[in-house]
């Protein structure tokens, strides 16, 4: 039996360990009353909440709240992928699209195929496929006698249900990776009314020839209101062909709608042949998958935007596809060709390993955020960031987050007083997730690494912003 010295010994140095620890039960003095006040007026439990705010020049945590419970951080988990790839790769980094002439070329016809190899390039959109043609035709190529052939191999992507996720796979957050990925594999619908006939046009950007539309909406009386106005969309099961319904009223002037379409290389078909015509070139063939010759030379070899220029796009408008690209090129650029997102997830692990950051409690998924598996916490996204600040890459990765007030995810939030434009943050946000991670400059001129993250049922639906609104604030003002 414990005597009561022996009793009163162990007390004494289990209330030493937790004065030691650094994740010693918080208080609620640790939460600013801004943030107590914004719970309290939500009901919203207090340990559903993680924070960790750290002055980057001298080292001091303003905040610490639970900062040590694994959460899903949402889309902020891109500030991981793109940091990865910024290091691995560099700000100067670029891809490459490559043309084969596959045959004879007299007098502008191309007596054969002509072949695409992509590697990788995330933002090859309509603008810059259109650029492609053109160096295509810059080349003496007008005529293509063969049939489009198309190698998507630098990527290796495992069989990928759009629906899995939330049951909405025509989404353009829910598109796969590809090697040659076009446009987002997206299509913007428009649709306006035809008063004169009584019913609803319906065009396409781009216009895909090999896409069929097939539209049964009625044009009723009303105001330009309700859930996507009206409008029900639904695909058959080879996605290429789209069926509008339901009854859109004649208050819309107009509304558009981006969808995703098609497979990625039935997309690209489409769209090469749409804008090859358009352009005034001849081509009537079909399309195949295919390799690129080994023994034969590119005509051209069409270079993307740098890679700081990318991630500016992934983390301001949290683009889930470009994300899920960048993870899949530093699988191929380090570990060998094909690229794969087992191989990005090594990659990143690696990459922690290296630099020092030992996070224990991550979950790392497909590197967008669309998971429901992800899992960091606050004070290793706090070290992250940290890490993030002293690098001298440092300006293209901030440069890659959402003002408050004025562009990207945050162009319609904290876009009244003195918030506005004195952050550089990113957002994430999924069913019952809600977070926000970056840097924000005070008043007083600290700089800070702020980290907010929250799991709670409808989180999502406002009160997740109202709780990071109020920590904001209140920290600009310190």
């Amino acid at each position: 039996m414990n005597s009561p010295i022996v009793m009163q010994r162990l007390l004494l140095i289990l209330a030493l360990a937790v004065i030691a620890s650094p994740h010693a039960a918080a208080s609620e003095d640790d939460l600013p009353l801004p943030v107590q006040s914004a719970l309290n007026h939500r009901q919203i439990p207090h340990d559903t909440l993680s924070i960790y705010v750290e002055d980057l020049e001298n080292g001091e945590v303003i905040v610490r709240w639970q900062d040590g419970v694994p959460r899903n951080p949402g889309s902020t988990i891109k500030l991981l992928t793109t940091l990865v790839a910024l290091d691995v790769l560099g700000p100067a980094y670029t891809w490459q699209t490559d043309v084969f002439a596959l045959g004879p070329v007299d007098d502008g016809r191309l007596d054969g195929d002509l072949l695409i190899k992509g590697y990788g390039d995330p933002f090859l959109v309509t603008e810059r496929v259109w650029q492609l043609l053109r160096r295509i035709r810059q080349a003496g190529i007008r005529e293509i006698g063969g049939d489009l052939l198309l190698d998507d191999s630098y990527f290796a992507v495992a069989e990928h249900d759009p629906a899995a996720f939330d049951r909405r796979p025509l989404r353009a957050y829910n598109i796969a990776p590809n090697a040659l990925l076009t446009n987002f594999k997206v299509v913007r619908y428009w649709f306006e009314p035809n008063y004169d006939a009584g019913n609803v046009r319906v065009w396409l950007d781009p216009p895909l020839p090999n896409l069929n539309v097939d539209n049964r909406l009625t044009l009723v009386p009303g105001s330009c209101r309700g859930y996507q106005r009206g409008i029900a969309i639904s695909a058959n099961d080879t996605n290429d062909t789209v069926t509008f319904s339901g009854k859109f009223p004649s208050g819309c002037k107009r509304y558009a709608m981006d969808r995703s379409a098609l497979g990625h290389n039935e997309f690209t078909y489409g769209l090469f042949t749409s804008l090859w015509r358009e352009s005034g070139g001849v081509f009537e063939g079909g399309w195949k998958t295919a390799l690129a010759p080994e023994d034969v030379e590119p005509v051209i070899e069409f270079r993307s935007m740098p890679l700081a220029d990318v991630i500016a796009r992934v983390n301001k408008h949290s683009n889930n596809v470009m994300a899920r690209q960048l993870l899949y090129t530093v699988s191929a650029e380090t570990l060998g060709v094909p690229g794969t997102e087992a191989g990005g997830r090594k990659v990143v692990a690696a990459w922690l390993q290296r630099n020092g950051l030992e996070f224990s409690e991550l979950a790392f998924d497909n590197g967008a955020g669309l998971s429901r598996a992800a899992r960091m916490t606050a004070e290793d996204f706090g070290s992250m960031l940290r890490f993030a600040w002293q690098q001298p890459y440092m300006p293209e990765y901030v440069a890659s987050m959402s003002l408050p007030g004025l562009d990207g995810t945050l162009t319609y939030r904290l876009d009244d007083g003195p918030l506005v434009g004195n952050a550089h943050l990113k957002t994430g946000s999924l069913d019952h997730v809600s977070a926000i991670a970056g840097y924000l400059q005070t008043a007083s001129g600290r700089r800070l690494a702020v980290v907010v993250l929250q799991n709670h049922t409808d989180i999502h639906r406002g009160p997740g912003e109202e709780i990071q609104e109020a920590l904001l604030r209140w920290l600009y003002e310190q």
